[in-house]
């Protein structure tokens, strides 16, 4: 078995305890991170490999964004695509070379988006949908196994967000973005993971606000953190589970970490 697990951490840094009791207690093979928020040279090497995370492909920048591939299969770095197309670290692929060889795991950042979802007088918004146009030609092209996790930051279907009807101009929720993602979807027969695990209309949410007090009480979560895979990879899936209970461990990110597990 052949575990890969993702996790938008919101500061490798600030938030390494979090990490390694992540690492100890589930001992994924493979931890896929995005928004660590550091340089290259910033990132948490040392304290990783003493958990026996050796295998590291990371793409940084400074204070922002940022995406590390941690592992305890040896792997090489594959790939570093710029989908938002100036600069910014949101992207590293990785072929691992032990269990599970060939595959190949792209880890990404989707932008946010802002507030408006309106191209014209929100222009985050526009960069984020042609990030995804430019991931959907990428994957358009993709001839072997792959897997892409990571913060997609689009909720798709009804039951992955609190609110349907509430969400439906709120960023994240619209429905261009929803038709936007179902296009890259479709440009590689990409399997959802989650869903296939915790089948629609079943509540399934990764990130709750940290406006909310008590989230918990609350649970306005969306679905934003997903993991899909090449089909003929998707059926070699054995299981699929979430740490909600991350996101009340001390100084906790918004998301929480995903876990699938592959028989290969």
């Amino acid at each position: 078995m052949v575990s890969i697990a993702t996790w938008n951490i919101n500061s490798v840094r600030l938030r390494l305890p979090i990490v390694e009791r992540f690492l100890k207690e589930e001992a994924p093979d493979v931890l896929c991170l995005q928004e660590i928020k550091c340089q290259e040279h910033q990132f948490p090497y040392e304290p990783l490999a003493a958990l026996g995370y050796q295998h590291v492909a990371v793409h940084g920048q400074k204070g922002y964004h940022g995406v590390a591939t941690v592992s305890r299969i040896p792997l090489k770095e594959f790939s570093r695509h710029d989908w938002q197309a100036n600069g910014e670290a949101r992207h590293v692929g990785v072929e691992l070379l032990g269990p599970g060889q060939g595959m190949v795991l792209e880890n990404v950042y989707v932008p946010a988006g802002g507030d408006e979802p309106d191209r014209e007088k929100n222009p985050k918004f526009g960069q984020k949908l042609d990030f995804l146009a430019r991931m959907t030609e990428w994957a358009a092209k993709i001839d072997r196994p792959t897997m892409i996790v990571g913060d997609f930051n689009i909720a798709p279907l009804e039951s992955d967000v609190w609110n349907h009807k509430q969400l439906l101009k709120v960023v994240s929720h619209t429905p261009i973005e929803v038709e936007t993602l179902e296009r890259f979807q479709q440009a590689h027969q990409w399997v959802d993971l989650g869903r296939e695990f915790i089948r629609d209309p079943e509540r399934y949410y990764s990130w709750w606000s940290y406006r909310a007090k008590d989230w918990k009480a609350n649970d306005r979560g969306r679905r934003l953190d997903h993991m899909w895979a090449s089909p003929e990879l998707a059926r070699q899936a054995k299981s699929h589970r979430l740490r909600e209970d991350a996101r009340d461990w001390e100084k906790p990110s918004d998301h929480i970490p995903l876990i699938t597990e592959f028989a290969l």
